[in-house]
């Protein structure tokens, strides 16, 4: 076997119109060579942004200088590998011109054997202008097509939205969380790939049928080629092996070896099993000499969406190995402005984050990048199913030949790339353009298709169904066809008339409910705003005190300032905080003070809306709310911010998410109903405890009630009025704590209260906490009135357990902490440093 590769990391940068050449970190892009260099200052801090936006309107050039050794010169293959170029790039080798680039999403490769010279290569790039390549683009249409989140404006081109036309991720042009930097540069791993007589270009495992009892699988291996061999095959898994008598031709080769295991092990989601994962090899031999071999890992499994009529309309779940799954989780954006700087470390923070908050499934939005590939091999790991839609987000696009072609080797290879990995559960064509179009209900929609005259609205889409009705769903049937394919979230279903389109109140498809935020719906409306697959939602809140000041000065914080809009990119968004804030609660005391309530507000929301999803299983059966991350630091809808560090609604979604889950809902301004839900396989039996306390910690009523909790369902466990509950009592300084008990352990808690958090006559609270064991973080905590929104905070940058919860006198809370990215783990309990312990009462007026 005879293959090796030269990474290529020795790299200079400069601007086409300058003379001196810098030094380049590649993988990265100008914007981060730049800041490297001290050419300009963090692109994150202040309103740097703004200053930053001639980046994109120059040409930039890279090269490398190497040399080729004897060993790799002598082999009959020398591949130069771009696995991504961004985007517009024009390359040369020892002088002669050997690739251009067009799109940020795909691998370019060439054979370079015969260019190449054992000393004193020289590799050039040069990377065109996006700006200066797509304005002529928009010039030839001779009409712009929707693209509202394209801040062309903030880049100096008026109205001129030309980022429909290049192949590179939306969100670079900027999004309503997110900055505009139009990068160019090599974003990807750059190398030689050096071999000779055979190589294995992909493997895929093709999944027939997958039962516990037996799986059907089909090796799909393509093999090049440099001449005619009559050889083996040999498949290997664990103890297992699988031989196949092959005769290559020159060429590249398609070979299918059919082979079955008897009693797999499956993969499984979170919660509800291992995601166990097999290691496959397979090799080509020839008269006994291994000539070439690959390695892939996969997990077995089945994964459908079942999408079938029933007497509300129409289902919509995702059943892994039969089970029909309830969707857990939330919707995922890029880590990172300059996408390269995403190490393992935050992609695993993330994932690991998702997993301790009980979910099941992420979303990979299409205005970002298709992820790295450790991304994916997380989630196999951490058994977090992915949605995974193509790259177009809230636009119309080109439907011109050029960009069909492209996009459809983009398709075929980022399918290849990923169909391996059993936590793709679904391929979706687009965000949001489906029902923004809304072509088919002239009062329906964004107000896009009015802007058009006949003809331009049919060529638009048109064009929209080349991409999204045939192209794509032919790519995935025909590469990774046991994965379902979605054209455009939401959606109903592909009628062709106003029923294909999705809105709040559809009983069929998926769901983007935005009625709370942007149309400033109360809370309240997220119980009655309840589809089959809730695939987006949100509310925002700004990140903690301690990510603002990476990016402000004391004296930008307030709520108008240039910073604090610079970092909010919602026109709307402090003004809807500030609105939502004054409906459900008390008035912060200053700025520091709204920046801690603002994150109270948004985790107030989150729970409303993924306990109502819940309740309302099997008719809905999906919760993904938006966002879990951010790409800068940001006011936005995320639950982790830039830095990492949890919101208060993290903690109350993990607690809103946990396996089985009580829930009280207050909705009916005359009762309160006890739920509970379960997404575990195995009946649960145990007790319902619900105590009614008053502020001081007295016990004023308490209820109990034995519970066998049936499998993966929901169910209306008790149904009684408020005026029962609170009798004599204040119902100000009355709260109701629901506990699901289980041999002595408590499964899950909540607590209701019978007036908005404003309403609530909050006293100042004493709360000790006693040190249980410092080397692992255990404390405890107590308090001598009631406190609202607990929150610890330490030097130490981690998480806690549990955090802003709500302590009842008398009712001690235990809570462990556990530090980032210690000895290798995503989290490691440890010792609290300088910890703080405050509540809602200290930030009040």
């Amino acid at each position: 076997m005879t293959t090796m590769k030269l990474i290529l990391n020795n790299w200079k940068f400069k601007a086409c119109d300058d003379q001196e050449w810098l030094q380049a970190t590649v993988p990265g892009c100008v914007h981060t060579d730049l800041l490297d260099n001290g050419i300009i200052a963090d692109p994150f801090y202040g309103i740097n942004e703004q200053n930053l936006q001639w980046i994109d309107k120059k040409d930039w050039e890279y090269e490398a200088l190497f040399d080729a050794d004897e060993q790799l010169l002598s082999h009959q293959h020398v591949e130069l590998i771009f696995e991504g170029l961004d985007t517009y790039a024009d390359v040369t080798l020892n002088g002669k011109a050997i690739l251009s680039a067009d799109n940020m999403f795909r691998t370019w490769k060439v054979d370079v054997q015969d260019l190449l010279q054992q000393h004193n290569n020289h590799l050039h790039i040069t990377f065109r202008s996006p700006i200066a390549e797509d304005l002529p683009k928009l010039e030839a249409l001779g009409y712009a097509l929707p693209a509202p989140n394209d801040q062309s404006e903030g880049g100096g081109l008026a109205d001129k939205k030309v980022s429909v036309f290049a192949r590179k991720a939306p969100y670079h042009y900027g999004w309503d969380w997110g900055p505009r930097f139009v990068t160019s540069g090599i974003w990807r791993e750059a190398r030689l790939e050096a071999w000779s007589e055979v190589k294995i270009n992909d493997l895929y495992m093709e999944q027939k049928e997958v039962t516990p009892q037996l799986a059907k699988l089909t090796a799909v291996i393509e093999i090049e080629s440099d001449q005619a061999y009559s050889g083996l095959i040999r498949l290997s898994a664990k103890s297992l092996e699988w031989e196949l008598d092959v005769d290559l031709r020159q060429g590249t080769n398609h070979i299918n070896l059919e082979f079955e295991i008897a009693n797999p092990q499956l993969w499984w989601s979170r919660g509800l099993g291992d995601p166990h994962l097999y290691e496959f090899k397979v090799e080509f031999t020839h008269a006994g000499n291994s000539l070439a071999e690959r390695t892939v890992r996969t997990g077995l499994r089945t994964i459908n969406l079942i999408r079938k009529k029933d007497e509300k309309g129409s289902s919509f779940y995702f059943e892994l190995n039969g089970v029909p799954v309830f969707a857990k989780g939330a919707n995922h954006i890029p880590n990172d402005s300059f996408a390269s700087r995403v190490t393992k470390e935050r992609y695993e923070h993330e994932i690991a984050s998702a997993a301790m908050s009980n979910m099941n499934m992420l979303r990979v939005w299409g205005g970002g990048i298709y992820e790295q590939d450790v991304f994916y091999e997380l989630c196999d790991e951490y058994g977090i199913l992915v949605w995974q839609d193509f790259m177009f987000a809230c636009s119309m696009y080109p439907g011109d030949e050029a960009f069909l072609h492209n996009v459809l080797i983009e398709a075929e290879e980022n399918i290849k790339r990923l169909r391996n990995h059993p936590s793709i559960a679904l391929w979706c064509g687009n965000n949001e353009m489906d029902s923004a179009w809304a072509h088919f209900d002239e009062n329906a929609g964004w107000g896009w298709k009015q802007n058009y005259n006949e003809q331009q609205r049919e060529q638009i889409w048109s064009d929209y169904e080349a991409i999204f009705h045939q192209l794509l769903p032919e790519a995935v049937s025909k590469l990774h066809h046991n994965v379902a394919y979605w054209p455009s979230s939401p959606l109903q279903a592909l009628t062709e008339n106003k029923d294909q389109h999705s809105h709040a109140l559809s009983s069929t498809g998926d769901i983007h409910y935005w009625g709370v935020w942007h149309a400033a719906e109360p809370f309240e409306n997220y119980n009655a705003k309840v589809g089959r697959f809730m695939s987006e939602y949100g509310f925002q809140s700004f990140p903690e005190e301690k990510s603002v000041y990476t990016y402000a000065e004391p004296s930008d914080m307030e709520l108008e300032s240039a910073v604090m809009l610079c970092h909010q990119r919602n026109n709307d968004g402090n003004r809807l905080i500030k609105q939502y804030m004054d409906m459900y609660l008390p008035e912060p005391k200053d700025f520091s003070s709204f920046l801690y309530m603002s994150q109270i507000l948004q985790a107030e929301a989150m729970k409303t809306a993924i306990e109502a999803h819940r309740r309302n299983m099997p008719y809905c059966m999906g919760s993904l709310y938006w966002q879990i991350n951010d790409c800068w630091p940001v006011a936005s809808w995320a639950s982790i911010d830039y830095h990492g560090r949890w919101k208060a609604a993290q903690y109350y979604i993990k607690n809103s998410m946990c396996d089985i889950m009580v829930s009280i809902d207050g909705s009916d301004p005359e009762r309160a109903d006890v739920h509970v839900a379960s997404d575990v396989l195995t009946p649960t039996n145990c007790k319902l405890v619900l105590e009614l306390f008053d502020f001081h910690g007295r016990l004023i009523k308490k209820v109990q009630q034995p519970l066998s909790v049936e499998p993966n369902t929901a169910a209306l466990i008790r149904s009684e009025s408020k005026a029962d509950w609170i009798e004599n009592s204040n119902h100000q300084e009355a709260v109701l704590r629901a506990t699901l008990e289980q041999d002595g352990q408590v499964l899950d808690r909540k607590m209701h209260y019978f007036v908005p958090t404003n309403d609530c006559t909050l006293q100042s609270a004493n709360i000790t906490c006693k040190v249980e064991d410092e080397a692992n973080g255990i404390y405890t905590l107590e308090s001598d009135v009631l406190a609202r929104g607990v929150w610890l905070t330490t030097q130490t940058e981690g998480i806690f357990s549990d955090n802003f919860f709500d302590l009842i006198p008398g009712q001690p809370v235990t809570v462990q902490f556990q530090a980032r990215g210690k000895e290798g783990k995503p989290f490691s309990p440890s010792s609290a440093e300088h910890l703080i312990i405050r509540s809602m009462v200290d930030f009040i007026q």
